[in-house]
């Protein structure tokens, strides 16, 4: 195998090896745009559970309230 051969050969490995690292990168991209959608869905229902617990704390206060009252 000549030089210009294993050049050649490096330069097709490089090229590869640069694709992929280029392929991974997006990967990891994307699924960090993922996780982010994920943490925000899983906020926003944290949210929306805490809001609902305490709308039923008042309700149960006042139908206490009201129980208490007859």
């Amino acid at each position: 195998m000549t030089i210009d051969e294993r050049l050649e050969r490096l330069t097709e490995r490089h090229e590869a090896l640069t694709q992929t690292v280029e392929l991974v990168a997006r990967e990891i991209q994307e699924m960090k745009s993922s996780i982010e959608g994920v943490k925000s869905f899983t906020t926003d229902i944290a949210e929306g559970t805490a809001r609902l617990l305490r709308i039923a704390e008042i309700h149960e206060h006042r139908i206490s309230r009201l129980e208490g009252e007859q």
